[in-house]
């Protein structure tokens, strides 16, 4: 209890002074880790191309050193500590990006607009297809903003910003950028190449990155043992299942969070006066470890709506034989390969009455083998496209706006021991419109968007869901450098696949699966509340938000046997609520302090807690620059996380403190900096609680990444 104070106290204070709901860290060299808001910075994702500060709803924009130093091989590690967001990390080959305290399905991944096509969505243990050393910037769109992606992105958005696609002719024929990186918790040893070169109104790009990792450190820790007595009435069983535990030793590696992965892309596009049509080819291939990825239960199935694990209950399942021992065996491992093509386009005035048209495409072939003892146990595949095209029509009467259409096609399969989604087919057509006006010291916005989905399973009966969404929002400039800002949303999800069709055993979150095919649409009212200032030596940003969601889908615990569950997809009324920001002070150029922090709260109506709602954070950074240093001092608190599920752990709060030293320096034409970063100092043990494994996992232990950029 006494955290959620600490950290109310903290960000009210924040939102009494002011708050922002675009931020834009580090963009500029030389200014490493130092929070600013600028704004000309262009939200890619925003239909309209509006600078940061003229999206109404919450915005936050990483790019430059910040992004180049904090970057981690997955995505949802790299956006760790922005306030609002969190992982949901699986050792170190997958991370989603948790925003508000959700994740997949309810928050889109996108690659420069269009839908990533992976299995994340699906499982914890599915890595985003996403490579983050070769990403410019990195878009986060939090409330109604994220409207116009659809009911995927319901808790929010992430778009990937990247080069592969030119978009311009490069100055003297040719630029590129190398970067090489060397970690000590895990051993990384990492590094990236792009080049862009150009002649007349073509234009190629070239990029190769190259990760390679092992375990990862952490400091000695022993997983608790878990009292099974309430679900077993077997004493003899559980004496020797304590006895056995009692044996176990702890590790000071995490067995199974290695990664591997290989990425390269070659795209090319033809440029001209009024714009510009490329398309690029992605492959990428990686292989990591799932750590805390049991299979002792794999013979558990449902009878009617309880949990029958035979051959527990017939104690032919020896805890201590030595061909059972898990302590010995090998995590299973992912191998992943992904093929990629994204289309990109835009023209400016094509013709009367039209400011710009835009089209995004993405296409992928995807597919990953769960490899178990040596051989393939689940194959997972996703082939399909999403394509979206936006016209962006001149004023009329004062308005601003965009018509849209998109659609999306995605053939899913799992086959093997781990099937517990049927072949399947889901497909997606949407319209949407943005539009926007300003009366003096006011901007109003209104978005709508219209969805058709048609779902299909293989033995499962056809489902089709017509979800619409609406929002409006209103900012207000009452002084200089000041605005506050409301939004409110209707906005509805259809059932994903999983939630629909799942009927069998997954083993990475522990439980047996049994989807509902007559779900229907969820639906979230949201209200936003903001208020900024963005100029002066004083800065904050504060955000209140509440998302009441009328037939939310979550996993139902119907049984349970030891740490595994028999779960039903179902829909209750539920309720998230909560706030972030940051204060700022500049006390000279180059020297800034920076208070920040957020909680959010999760649970259905009943009362009962929503599981894996990460823990209130509050935080400090000092940032400095001066010449060619740069850098910055972080201490961050990570409150317990006690407000819990049925079935889940408490996990204690821990502090964290980071840094980062930077150095730029020029050769001739190569711009270059060198830079470390230091993350973990204390080393101590930090569990994730908003991980599927976070007390059989903490994250990495004391680690210091080397890295020398140079851009040419």
């Amino acid at each position: 209890m006494s955290s959620r104070v600490v950290l109310l106290a903290a960000v009210s204070l924040a939102a009494l002074s002011g708050a922002a709901h675009a931020e834009t860290v580090s963009p500029q060299s030389g200014q490493s880790g130092q929070a600013s808001r600028l704004t000309d910075i262009v939200v890619i994702a925003d239909p309209l191309g509006r600078s940061a500060d003229d999206v109404i709803s919450n915005v936050a924009v990483i790019r430059g050193d910040e992004l180049v130093q904090r970057r981690q091989a997955t995505l949802g590690e790299t956006l760790t500590g922005i306030p609002g967001v969190n992982s949901d990390t699986y050792g170190a080959g997958s991370s989603r990006p948790v925003i508000r305290g959700q994740t997949s399905p309810r928050v889109k991944v996108l690659s420069d607009g269009a839908s990533v096509i992976d299995a994340s969505e699906v499982s914890p243990d599915h890595a985003v297809s996403g490579e983050p050393l070769l990403l410019d910037a990195i878009e986060i769109l939090r409330g109604p903003s994220a409207l116009v992606y659809g009911g995927g992105a319901i808790g929010g958005a992430v778009n990937l910003i990247d080069r592969k696609v030119p978009t311009s002719i490069p100055e003297n024929a040719g630029d590129g950028v190398a970067e090489v990186r060397l970690g000590s918790a895990d051993d990384e040893e990492s590094g990236v190449v792009g080049l862009t070169v150009g002649a007349g109104a073509f234009a190629l790009r070239l990029e190769a990155a190259d990760r390679r990792t092992n375990d990862y450190r952490v400091p000695f820790y022993t997983p608790p043992v878990h009292d099974h007595d309430d679900h077993h009435d077997d004493e003899d069983h559980d004496d020797d299942h304590d006895e056995d535990h009692e044996e176990d030793e702890g590790f000071d590696r995490l067995a199974g969070s290695f990664n591997q992965t290989r990425t390269a892309t070659i795209g090319a596009s033809w440029i001209g006066d009024r714009g510009y049509l490329g398309a690029a080819y992605t492959e990428q291939h990686s292989r990591y470890g799932l750590p805390g990825h049991s299979h002792e239960y794999e013979d558990c199935h449902p009878h009617g709506s309880s949990l029958h694990c035979g051959s527990h209950d017939d104690h032919d399942h020896d805890h201590g034989d030595d061909d059972h021992d898990h302590g010995e065996e090998a995590p299973p491992v992912v191998d992943l390969v992904s093929r990629r093509v994204d289309v990109r386009g835009e023209l400016r005035d094509p013709f009367a009455g039209v400011e710009r048209i835009r089209l995004r495409g993405g296409f992928n072939d995807y597919a990953h083998d769960e490899i178990e003892g040596g051989e393939v146990g689940t194959t997972f595949t996703n082939e399909g496209h999403d394509v979206r095209i936006e016209i962006q029509h001149a004023p009329i009467a004062g308005f601003r706006g965009v018509i849209g259409a998109q659609t999306s096609d995605s053939d899913f399969a799992a086959v093997g021991e781990e099937s517990f989604i049927p072949p399947s087919n889901t497909r997606s057509n949407a319209l949407f419109l943005l539009e926007e006006i300003s009366l003096g010291d006011w901007r109003l916005e209104g978005a709508l968007r219209q969805e058709w989905q048609e779902t299909s399973g293989v033995g499962r009966p056809d489902t089709e869901h017509t979800p619409f969404s609406v929002s409006l929002g209103a900012s207000w400039a009452f002084a200089p450098g000041y605005s506050a800002s409301l939004t409110v949303a209707r906005s509805q999800r259809a059932p994903h696949v999983q939630e629909l069709y799942a009927r069998g055993v997954h083993l990475a979150t522990n439980t047996y699966e049994l989807g509902t095919a007559t779900l229907d649409e969820e639906t979230a009212t949201t209200l936003e509340i903001g208020i900024r200032r963005t100029d002066g030596p004083l800065t904050f940003s504060a955000t209140a938000y509440r998302y009441g969601y009328d037939g939310y889908i979550f996993a139902q615990t119907l049984d349970q046997y030891e740490d595994f569950r028999l779960i039903r997809y179902t829909q209750e009324d539920a309720t998230f609520t909560g706030v972030e920001g940051d204060l700022g002070y500049a006390f000279m150029p180059g020297l800034s302090v920076t208070a920040f922090g957020d909680y959010v709260e999760a649970e259905l109506d009943d009362g009962e807690a929503l599981p894996r709602i990460p823990a209130a954070r509050l935080g400090l950074r000092a940032d400095a620059f001066r010449g060619p240093w740069s850098g910055n001092l972080e201490y961050i608190r990570v409150f317990e996380q006690d407000r819990t599920a049925d079935f889940e752990s408490e996990t204690p709060g821990y502090d964290m403190i980071n840094a980062t030293a930077a150095y730029d320096f020029d050769i001739g034409s190569f711009r270059n900096q060198v830079f470390v970063r230091g993350t973990n100092l204390l080393d101590e043990v930090a569990l994730n609680h908003a991980s599927f494994i976070s007390t059989l996992a903490p994250t990495r232990g004391r680690n210091v990444v080397v890295g020398l950029r140079t851009r040419f």
